[in-house]
């Protein structure tokens, strides 16, 4: 029996806690059997809407004004849910969007099993981005409404049910296993217990996703949400192929891989490409994930999935003149093919 409950947050800036937005969908057997959306107020003090965030989502201040609040929402998900593995694309986020967003409000935090569709993806199918949309495309699901947390609820339980075929799994359990995978945990907390890391980072920036705070300007707020993703950054290997096309590059990332950061940022220094965590005067080179297509980058300055600080702060520097390549996951995994000279035109 393929039973589990898909779920997916969106929130209003760049601290997870600031959930705007719920989508859950309950499968039983393998089929959805019922779903819940609802929109939300962000906690209080954390409820400032990043432009950037409403540029994804859509969703405004005023589409919450008469919405529950996370706090009194949460009890109504938590009964959806009840004991349910819970599984989302990067669960790790929507997980941390339930564990902050209770820790600011100071409710006590209930034990969760969980497990992630996008690994799922990575470990079973062949693709060039494992983004929601790609992956859930290799599932049969069309995701026309991306970032509407109620379809991207849907296209993340697809690509868990897809793969449970493909592997004849009888439950999520067995996927998981045959996947080499199973599933993870979060703890039981009290109120006051040990905080979690994103949460502790947002306290150290009182005011600055709250918003009644109007001294703050919106281009200054920061994103959390992807900062803890970036890893180190590996040695460049200097005796590499001088004419490979990311030698001597100053390489950037920015979205969602179908590979990890770190990974990425190892496989670029192999090839004499010298990483960066952010995007500098020196950078020469962007790889973009989030499955953009290489035609989206034409007019990516108003494009609604581009609009991160990293893609900002590109444009900046491009009007002042530093030359920087924007390249896309798959021209990326292009450049690591073996047979780049002819996988990639740079």
């Amino acid at each position: 029996m393929i039973n589990f409950t898909a779920l997916d947050f969106e929130t209003a800036n760049g601290f997870r806690g600031s959930a705007c937005a719920v989508g859950a969908v309950k499968i039983r057997d393998g089929v959805i059997a019922e779903t819940h959306y609802s929109l939300l107020q962000p906690p209080v003090g954390y409820d400032r809407f990043d432009p950037r965030n409403m540029a994804i989502h859509g969703i405004t201040p005023d589409d919450v004004a008469t919405a529950p609040t996370f706090a009194e929402h949460f009890a109504t998900l938590h009964e959806f849910v009840h004991d349910d593995v819970v599984v989302a694309h990067n669960v790790g986020f929507d997980i941390g969007v339930i564990e902050s967003g209770l820790e600011v409000c100071e409710l006590p935090i209930p034990r969760f099993e969980f497990a992630c569709s996008l690994t799922l993806s990575r470990k079973n199918y062949k693709l060039a981005s494992h983004a929601l949309p790609s992956a859930a495309a290799e599932a049969g699901f069309v995701l026309e409404n991306h970032h509407n947390a109620l379809e991207d609820a849907k296209a993340s339980a697809a690509i868990v049910v897809d793969v449970a075929r493909r592997l004849a799994a009888e439950s999520l359990d067995a996927t998981l296993e045959v996947s080499g995978m199973q599933r993870r945990t979060l703890a039981a907390r009290d109120v006051g217990d040990t905080l979690s890391r994103p949460t502790r980072h947002a306290l150290t920036m009182p005011g600055m996703f709250d918003a009644a705070n109007h001294a703050v300007a919106a281009e200054a707020l920061p994103d959390l949400i992807r900062w803890p993703n970036e890893g180190t950054n590996p040695p460049t290997n200097e005796f590499a192929d001088s004419k490979h096309p990311l030698f001597g590059h100053h390489v950037a990332f920015t979205g969602l891989l179908g590979l990890s950061r770190q990974d990425a940022k190892n496989k670029a220094a192999a090839y004499g490409a010298q990483t960066q965590s952010r995007i500098g005067g020196t950078t020469t080179m962007v790889i973009v994930g989030d499955g953009i297509r290489p035609e989206e980058l034409a007019n990516f300055e108003q494009h609604p999935r581009l609009q991160q600080r990293k893609m900002q702060e590109v444009v900046r520097r491009r009007e002042q003149g530093q030359n920087i390549v924007l390249v896309t996951e798959p021209e990326f995994l292009g450049m690591l093919n073996e047979n780049w000279p002819h996988a990639t035109a740079m």
